[in-house]
């Protein structure tokens, strides 16, 4: 993981508006620390007050429902899960809020095929604008009204995906043509160019995603990218990975860190994807903790906000996926044992970050940050130009940028043993662990 930190450079910045800028600038200029550290606070507030609203449409009974269970990490019967099998018979939408990140929201909106809804009205009567992206759903094949859709939603802007879900009905319905040993039957279909003499579970999905991809082709889509999904492991298996960072890549810079903390990390990719976004914030988060409700500590000569700072750690471990709930739900994901995962964390759980914590580590900071420190200093935004003086003899800057940094790294660090050591031994190894 330490790429991630060596390519982040100091105008590796968070979406800050130059009103923000100019006025932290005006207040370190001043001298005024107090103040700029304010100013951090506002905007990491304002920050967490980002809203992203994911759409999920298509035909009824093409398991939109489930998807949208799946999109929060739920199981269907989970308490706060979409509720499956409810007919549609009105234009209302559903929200339903992520359960640890409630900035983000799936909407379960009413099917495309029902009677009330048709392609020219349907935008309009689920407030278009209120979503940041579309995602449509079907278990079999794409319709027409599928793809007027697609060519309205686009036509106004926004993206679009479309998801074929149930595939692993599909790849096992064609898994029972074969025998034990993978050679197609005798009494089943006879091999053609699409079905092999041996099974190839690569060779069906190929073969579900073209047909999906020509039938939309034939619909008047151009060049369509159908994900392939199921159910259970939809995070792990199949284009799950794939269709979350795609999500991912195509949201503006604004909105990237309010997805990824409700990702679960399934790869080393969304890993290092995670700890990046997360470095952004190094210098913002410590400014912030050198005002306001400050707390002496012994061996710097300016207090520190230590709630800032715990609550920057617990978001830190929430993220990384190191809290009771998420170790539980993914040790019963890949069926091992929580405590399996937990041996190979070396940083505190969410549930451990206290006040008495943070003040143990940045007392144990303060001689590594006094020994960085020009390095520190460099990893400062260009823009501040003189927090350096302002801050260096005080130490309470580097010494919570050097907390924070260390912190996360080795968070990181234990989120890509506790993947390792999760998908150890399973199939999934091989296409995540990259």
């Amino acid at each position: 993981m330490a790429s991630a930190e060596a390519h982040l450079e100091a105008e590796a910045l968070p979406h800050i508006s130059d009103g923000d800028t100019n006025e932290i600038r005006a207040a370190v200029e001043k001298g005024d620390l107090r103040a700029a550290a304010t100013k951090a606070q506002e905007i990491l507030a304002s920050e967490e007050q980002i809203q992203l609203h994911i759409a999920v449409t298509g035909e009824s009974g093409s398991g939109k429902s489930s998807f949208v269970n799946a999109m929060r990490g739920l199981q269907d019967r989970e308490e706060g899960a979409a509720e499956l099998g409810v007919m549609e018979t009105t234009m209302e939408c559903s929200p339903y809020p992520h359960p640890q990140h409630s900035h983000v929201t799936v909407w379960d909106l009413p099917g495309i095929g029902a009677p009330s809804c048709t392609p020219d009205t349907y935008l309009k009567q689920v407030h278009f604008d209120r979503y940041d992206f579309f995602i449509i759903i079907s278990s079999s094949r794409f319709t027409q009204n599928a793809a007027t859709l697609a060519e309205e939603i686009q036509a106004r802007g926004k993206r679009f995906y479309f998801v074929r879900s149930k595939v692993d009905q599909d790849v096992s319905n064609e898994r029972r043509l074969y025998d034990e040993e993978g050679v197609l039957k005798a009494k089943g279909k006879q091999a053609t160019e699409t079905r092999s003499q041996r099974y190839d579970e690569m060779a069906v999905l190929l073969r579900i995603r073209q047909d999906c991809e020509r039938k939309l082709a034939r619909l008047g889509i151009r060049s369509p990218q159908v994900f392939l999904v199921c159910r259970d492991d939809f995070s792990m298996k199949y284009d799950g990975p794939r269709l979350l960072k795609t999500f991912l890549d195509d949201l503006p810079s604004e909105k990237k860190l309010s997805f990824l903390r409700c990702l679960a990390i399934t790869s080393r990719e969304v890993l290092r994807q995670k700890k990046e976004e997360l470095m952004k914030y190094f210098w913002l988060k410590s400014l912030a903790s050198c005002g306001g409700s400050a707390v002496p500590i012994p061996g710097l000569s300016a207090a520190v906000d230590i709630a800032i700072l715990v609550t920057s750690l617990k978001e830190y471990c929430r993220t990384f996926g190191l809290a009771e709930e998420s170790l539980q739900k993914l040790a019963e994901q890949v069926n091992k044992p929580v405590k399996e995962l937990k041996a190979v964390i070396k940083t505190p759980l969410e549930d451990e970050i206290t006040k008495d914590l943070v003040i143990k580590l940045l007392t144990q900071s303060i001689g590594g940050a006094a020994k960085n420190l020009p390095f520190l200093l460099k990893s400062i935004p260009t823009f501040l130009g003189p927090i350096g003086s302002l801050v260096s003899a005080a130490m309470a800057f580097p010494t919570t940028f050097f907390l924070l940094r260390n912190f996360l790294s080795d968070a990181a660090d234990d989120a890509e043993r506790v993947l390792q050591k999760a998908l150890e031994g399973t199939t999934q190894k091989s296409h995540l662990w990259s």
